[in-house]
């Protein structure tokens, strides 16, 4: 049986049997992963508060032939603590797992720049350096655009005018005001400036006040349409 190591966040875990989890893993070298960790739900398990959701973990994995094996796991950052202690940054945490656990679908294809997405929205949110919706909405936007779903909005996707003040996600983008389409929603200025930033990281914009719901209800109705699939987690922030 080989060995591989590797970074990695748990993104989810399901029980097995009486002891053992299913480990789901985003890792920097080896993509997405599911590996089971045996014996971590015992009071004596040696590594399984490592194996949380949000954890960041150095693991020693022997490969199997229907599911790898968790031989071995050290904390490398752990961010579930933090995270866990406030509840508003849990739910974002909550959203930024469940979207890559849902963008990443194929298992050992190598994803360095997602891999360093996640890493970077759950530190932020472990040292509580921005609001937890504009960190979790930033980073499914920034998620989708690395997978090819970067929204247009600096000009309009029919004309190319500088004047969109309409918002197609079949589209793409945004639309002016003679050209839009019926599924396309006027957007408030700031609304649109707010997700224009998610999607770029503009933090300046972002910090300067609270997300409008328009801008986050965007952010979900993106990623519903991309995906072919709704993040539950968001739909339970905004109930």
């Amino acid at each position: 049986m080989s060995l591989y190591r590797d970074e990695a966040v748990v993104l989810r875990t399901a029980k097995l049997g009486e002891a053992d989890r299913i480990i789901t893993l985003l890792t920097r070298g080896h993509g997405k992963i599911r590996a089971v960790a045996k014996g971590v739900r015992r009071t004596k398990s040696r590594f399984g508060a490592r194996l949380e959701p949000f954890m960041r973990v150095d693991v020693l994995i022997a490969e199997g032939r229907s599911l790898d094996v968790v031989s071995q796991a050290e904390s490398v950052a752990a961010y579930g603590a933090s995270i866990a202690a406030d509840y508003g940054a849990y739910e974002a945490a909550s959203v930024i797992v469940e979207t890559a656990d849902k963008l990443v679908s194929a298992e050992h294809e190598r994803t360095v720049a997602q891999y360093r997405l996640i890493i970077g929205a759950l530190n932020a949110l472990a040292k509580r350096a921005h609001a937890p919706r504009a960190i979790s909405g930033s980073y499914v936007m920034r998620a989708l655009a690395l997978a090819g779903w970067t929204p247009r909005l600096n000009t309009c996707v029919v004309c190319g005018r500088r004047e969109g003040a309409y918002l197609s996600i079949a589209a793409g983008g945004v639309m002016c005001e003679a050209d839009h389409t019926t599924d396309a929603r006027r957007i408030p200025p700031l609304a649109l400036r707010q997700f224009a930033a998610l999607t770029e990281g503009d933090w300046e914009v972002l910090d300067a006040g609270p997300l409008e719901p328009v801008a986050g209800q965007l952010v979900e109705d993106w990623a519903e349409y991309y995906l072919e699939r709704p993040i539950r987690s968001l739909r339970l922030i905004d109930s």
